[in-house]
């Protein structure tokens, strides 16, 4: 995401307990708070795992910093967002509006309110169908399935404590 922003010659924030050095050298992306992020960015997109601590991680206090032409693009989870205050946002005009790769559920009922904001762009959940991504992803499956059947941990579980190794 950085590389494309960098395209537009665009100031690449970015929010993270970890500082990324790495990405900060090769991008120029600058790390900040994520109060400042959102109260400095016209765009903010989302790339973070769905956990305890993400959950509900933009709600109403995280829109109300925001600019009022931002716009919020969210291809990580749906849960992340707390889609009830992202609809008040859009209605009321306190963001500009969303790009949604994800939503929550999935897939989003055809009724739900986003579906009716001229501000919304939702895509079915298709941010990883690149030929390089998805090549990835099955030479990753096969790793695990190749690790398994030889008896040693699988290098990228999803479940972790499911693995006769781990559980014992």
């Amino acid at each position: 995401m950085a590389r494309r922003a960098r395209g537009f010659d665009m100031r690449i924030l970015y929010a993270s307990r970890s500082p990324r050095r790495d990405l900060e050298a090769s991008h120029g992306v600058i790390q900040v708070p994520l109060d400042e992020l959102l109260g400095q960015s016209d765009f903010v997109s989302l790339h973070i795992p769905l956990t305890q601590q993400t959950e509900r991680l933009i709600g109403a206090g995280q829109f109300a910093l925001m600019k009022r032409t931002a716009i919020l693009i969210n291809t990580a989870r749906g849960r992340v967002v707390d889609q009830d205050a992202l609809v008040a946002a859009l209605r009321s005009g306190e963001i500009g509006g969303a790009a949604l790769d994800v939503t929550e559920p999935e897939p989003l009922p055809l009724e739900h309110a986003l579906f009716s904001l001229p501000n919304v762009i939702i895509t079915p959940h298709i941010a990883s169908a690149s030929l390089a991504t998805r090549s990835k992803m099955a030479e990753m499956a096969a790793e695990n399935i190749l690790a398994v059947l030889s008896g040693h941990e699988p290098p990228n579980p999803v479940n972790r404590p499911a693995h006769p190794r781990q559980s014992s």
